[in-house]
């Protein structure tokens, strides 16, 4: 079964409007747990606008499941993985002021880099994840930087399956199978929702984990969050 670690940047985004403690990240992370997800991910930005650095280190309280850590490897960010050391550090190439992610990684071209980096976070016993685009070449990149495992960027499959383009998912599954050819494990995320996941997860092959936040946070203002978590695992299965 394909494990859900639910990204609660939204709960954040929401606390931090208002200043304060409501809601409140911690609960929340021990409530989305409580109802069945296999983890929480995370994603700090350098202006903090949602998740804080602090907030990385308090959840370490209450994380009992997987624990991912997202975001571009500049030295605050690498200094405070390190510190945590999480189950699994997913890299993506965010600019500082990107509103969301938006692309990813070139492994070509950063193999150098990346693969420092990976090596860094490995020797401290971190699980490391790239976040990359569907195409077979930044596969076969990703697998010669010595990360664990890819995060396929799942927008463009989400935009597509929303137009009724059921072709849109071919890539992913050509991406997937890359994957498996060079041995990398494969997690996806951005975009999936409880309209668009089934059909991605029965036609991609050794889906490990999928990272859900804005859709999942989202939904939940209709159907409250322990409906809404027992959904995805549903079609997860």
């Amino acid at each position: 079964m394909t494990k859900l670690s639910v990204n609660i940047n939204k709960i954040a985004t929401l606390r931090n409007s208002r200043g304060g403690n409501v809601p409140n990240l911690l609960k929340v992370a021990e409530d989305v747990q409580r109802f069945g997800a296999e983890g929480i991910t995370i994603h700090p930005r350098p202006d903090q606008r949602h998740i804080r650095y602090q907030d990385a280190l308090d959840l370490l309280q209450v994380v009992t499941t997987e624990y991912n850590i997202e975001g571009n490897p500049v030295g605050k960010f690498v200094e405070l993985v390190l510190k945590i050391k999480p189950t699994q550090v997913t890299l993506v190439p965010d600019a500082e002021d990107a509103i969301t992610s938006n692309a990813g990684w070139d492994t070509i071209k950063h193999k150098h880099f990346l693969t420092e980096i990976v090596s860094e976070f490995k020797r401290n016993g971190i699980r490391t994840s790239l976040f990359v685009d569907p195409i077979e070449a930044m596969v076969e990149g990703a697998a010669q930087t010595g990360t664990d495992r890819i995060e396929l960027y799942t927008e463009s499959y989400a935009t597509q399956y929303e137009k009724g383009n059921l072709k849109g998912i071919e890539s992913y599954v050509k991406a997937a199978l890359e994957a498996e050819k060079v041995g990398l494990g494969l997690n996806a995320g951005h975009d999936l929702s409880l309209d668009n996941l089934q059909y991605f997860k029965q036609n991609i092959p050794n889906l490990l984990e999928v990272s859900i936040g804005h859709a999942l946070i989202s939904e939940a203002l209709y159907l409250g969050l322990q409906n809404v978590i027992s959904m995805y695992l549903f079609r997860l299965k």
